[in-house]
């Protein structure tokens, strides 16, 4: 079995491998942000892609939405510490087959790759609970409100991009970017771009 591990945080990738240490089937490999990791994906063909949703350039969601892109049955799991239920719904929607916490269980990230790889689903159970009963509050997130494209969008300007810098780093129009950033303060009831910034860092997306 294959892994990569998309995340730039050493110590995880190094608590990761350790993990799946003693079983020699397993192959490793490791990329620090979205960019390296799209391009070791389309090389090494994993069986299993571990995304971190806060990466340093896009976010895991946009590596996920262009990993799909690329094969459509990849086998994809959500690694991160964000544990809002809006997200975990989000990623499922997106298609990924699991969602693991960084502060869960050790053992329930090697039972997450193990199920994924085999053709199975799993999502953390404390999160699948927490998905479960936050039906309401789910609903209230602006996050709920967003397409996966404004969500990144939006978090790059959190992280202080400016909109030519957001339309470079998703390889689309500065028009596009324009236009749904006027959506966006709209969905959001922005006054202005700096309130919309305002809103997209209280939000916690960057």
């Amino acid at each position: 079995m294959r892994i990569l591990i998309v995340d730039d945080h050493p110590v995880v990738v190094s608590g990761c491998r350790s993990l799946f240490a003693s079983d020699k089937t397993v192959k490793i490999d490791e990329a620090a942000d979205a960019n390296s990791g799209y391009r070791a994906f389309t090389q090494k063909r994993p069986d299993v892609t571990v995304i971190d949703i806060k990466l340093p350039d896009v976010s895991g969601f946009e590596l996920m939405r262009r990993i799909r892109k690329d094969d459509p049955d990849a086998k994809i799991i959500m690694f991160s510490m964000n544990d809002d239920p809006a997200f975990v719904v989000r990623a499922v929607e997106m298609g990924a087959q699991g969602y693991v916490s960084k502060g869960d269980d050790p053992r329930l990230f090697v039972k997450a790759v193990r199920k994924v790889a085999a053709g199975d689903r799993y999502i953390s159970p404390h999160l699948a609970e927490a998905v479960t009963f936050a039906g309401a509050a789910i609903k209230a997130n602006p996050a709920a409100l967003m397409t996966a494209r404004e969500l990144e969008i939006l978090r790059l300007l959190a992280r202080g991009a400016k909109i030519v810098e957001v339309a470079s780093a998703l390889g689309i129009s500065y028009k596009t970017v324009a236009n749904t950033t006027s959506l966006l303060k709209q969905k959001l009831g922005a006054k202005n771009h700096s309130d919309l910034v305002r809103i997209a860092v209280e939000m916690e997306l960057g």
